[in-house]
């Protein structure tokens, strides 16, 4: 007679389980957070100090009826996007360049090792001197700020290609360009990308600053007029949509992520990644 066999137990969904798990910590988070906020403006009961929860929601309304809110992020949004772009379409050619020209690394590191440490708020003055007070001086200091994670971790990625990939395509006759093109970029990928995702964090705190004392619109000239004006909730709104703004990119190059690198997503189902 033969053993009985154990019933299979049915999988859980654990996926889904996780999901659900941290958006109720999130919600109580959040809850957690406004319910301090609303008791501390409560208890000063001053608005120009700190404003309730309630008070920042009819500002918010506010500005979005009259537009005002939606052109200063999409001023915002556009100087971010240009500079970024900027930065990356720079950075990420001269990396690779430099990670199998070492003459040219040579030549060219020690000057970008001597400007890195400069915060992107000290080009501020040198963006207004050569470019005024506009569009331009945010594309720049955008651009500054993105470029030094863009570059560091593409130029990491290049040193790091395996280099018996690069002597195997020397030997079939592979020329410079398409060894950089088809070894080393595709190899350095991952690197090149954790670094888009820090250069865009940078820009994006960059260009609020730059708006502050650049700019004629976007988020942070929002906020700084109506710090003049002392309308502390439509100060908060702005610092909101900023943060609010961050998250969203995050969580939408997240989302790229899965598709462009979909073994990270595997692994990171395994415990191998964070």
């Amino acid at each position: 007679m033969e053993a009985s066999k154990p019933m299979a137990r049915p999988e859980r969904s654990v996926g889904m389980g996780a999901g659900a798990v941290t958006m109720m910590w999130s919600s109580a988070s959040i809850g957690l957070f406004l319910s301090i906020w609303y008791v501390a403006a409560h208890y000063i009961h001053d608005a120009t100090l700190l404003p309730t929860p309630f008070e920042v929601a009819r500002s918010m309304v506010k500005l979005v009826r009259d537009g005002s809110l939606i052109t200063d992020v999409s001023a915002s949004l556009k100087r971010v996007s240009i500079g970024f772009f900027a930065a990356a379409v720079i950075a990420v050619p001269l990396a690779m360049v430099m990670a199998y020209n070492r003459l040219l690394c040579r030549l060219v590191l020690p000057v970008i090792q001597l400007l890195r440490p400069i915060p992107p708020i000290a080009w501020i003055p040198i963006g207004i001197l050569w470019f005024g007070i506009g569009n331009e001086t945010s594309y720049f200091i955008t651009a500054v700020a993105a470029f030094a994670p863009i570059f560091l971790n593409a130029f990491s990625g290049g040193l790091a290609t395996e280099r018996q990939h690069i002597h195997a395509a020397k030997t079939l006759g592979a020329s410079k360009r398409a060894i950089v093109r088809y070894i080393m970029f595709p190899s350095a990928l991952p690197m090149i990308w954790t670094g888009l995702k820090i250069g865009l964090g940078q820009s994006w705190m960059a260009v609020v600053t730059a708006e502050l004392v650049a700019a004629q619109s976007g988020l942070g000239y929002m906020i700084e007029v109506n710090r003049l004006n002392l309308d502390t909730p439509s100060v908060i709104v702005g610092m909101a949509a900023i943060g609010v703004l961050g998250a969203a990119m995050t969580v939408i190059l997240n989302w790229c992520e899965q598709y462009i690198f979909p073994w990270k997503q595997a692994e990171r189902q395994k415990g191998v990644l964070p």
